[in-house]
């Protein structure tokens, strides 16, 4: 007896039923991590920032096990144009996130409504280094230590504006937290990220910009910027003649931030060891160390569980600095 034909629609149950690996057998290798092909590295802010230093440094020590890394600049929206990206990009490990603080623990209390999870969406490789932040200000501003500027900004009321990076970053609430701490009233001024806040500063358009620690140093030799305080709790090994906020009395004014690398969700568990291993062995290369050094960046080469850890905890802070200062994004 011959046995009849299936029709289109048993066909097609049979497969899902039954070739379920073979369905997934072309996915796989489409997902395979291809050695020597780019690895490109989605970056939240314009070119020319602490971020390129830190993944160029990398890039050169990974060329050869990895391929070349590439900078993709994609600013805007703080880092969530280039999170969003990377969400929905292929999970093959040829593109990477590199996270901020304030994209991955920070917006989620910011924003109301937020286009990705960062814990659920995307898979942590490896925290590559943290730094501090450092109050600048114009040369024009009449003050040259933190007591004299916190006298000045108080007198001026609101007529004050502070500079950061983007708003709902560590830039932005160094800011919130001083005012708190010292009575002050300065309005928030947000920049698409360091480079045009360090162009606006240096120029005079706005007078207090709160910065990265490395970035600060890099203006200092043009004359046109002053260097008041940093944000660590205690003095910066970069900036060892300056105070930082708790030494001079502010305990709260404290402000730490981290970049870390992440891959999409679904990214297969072998090329994810792959990319946290030479990612790791890369800084801590002694030259790399020493370039975030000099950068006002500290290596760290956390792996996931520590980057979990990190990212939980902070989260909770943040939250509950955002609540005492009363701070929504707008979406």
């Amino acid at each position: 007896m011959t046995r009849p034909a299936l029709d289109r629609r048993q066909a097609i149950a049979t497969l899902a039923a039954l070739g379920g690996g073979l369905a997934l057998a072309p996915l796989a290798r489409a997902q395979a991590f291809t050695p020597g092909q780019p690895v490109k590295v989605l970056i939240g802010v314009p070119a020319g920032g602490t971020q390129d230093v830190l993944t160029r440094a990398i890039a050169q020590q990974v060329r050869e096990s990895l391929g070349p890394l590439i900078i993709d600049n994609r600013a805007g929206a703080a880092g969530r144009i280039a999170a969003e990206a990377v969400k929905t990009a292929a999970p093959d490990g040829h593109t990477l996130l590199l996270g901020t603080a304030s994209m991955m623990t920070m917006f989620p209390s910011a924003y109301r409504s937020l286009s990705y999870d960062p814990i659920r969406d995307f898979v942590p490789i490896m925290n590559a280094a943290r730094f501090e932040l450092a109050l600048a200000v114009h040369k024009g501003v009449p003050a040259n230590n933190l007591a004299e500027f916190v006298a000045w900004a108080k007198a001026q009321g609101d007529k004050v504006s502070f500079g950061s990076y983007g708003a709902g970053t560590p830039s932005h609430f160094l800011g919130e937290i001083l005012n708190r701490a010292a009575g002050l009233k300065m309005v928030h001024v947000p920049y698409r990220g360091s480079t045009p806040a360090r162009q606006d500063l240096m120029g005079g358009t706005v007078p207090v910009y709160f910065d990265t620690v490395g970035g600060a140093q890099q203006m200092l030799p043009t004359g046109r910027v002053k260097v008041l305080a940093t944000s660590g709790d205690k003095r910066s090994p970069l900036m060892p003649n300056l105070p930082c906020f708790v030494e001079a009395g502010y305990k709260d004014v404290v402000a730490t931030a981290w970049f870390a690398y992440y891959a999409p969700l679904k990214t297969p568990q072998a090329t994810v060891d792959r990319l946290r291993a030479e990612l790791i062995r890369a800084v801590n290369v002694r030259e790399v160390r020493q370039l975030l050094l000099q950068n006002g960046m500290y290596p760290v080469a956390d792996g996931h569980e520590a980057l979990l850890k990190t990212m939980r905890e902070d989260t909770a802070r943040w939250a509950g600095i955002m609540k005492a200062v009363n701070f929504q994004a707008n979406d």
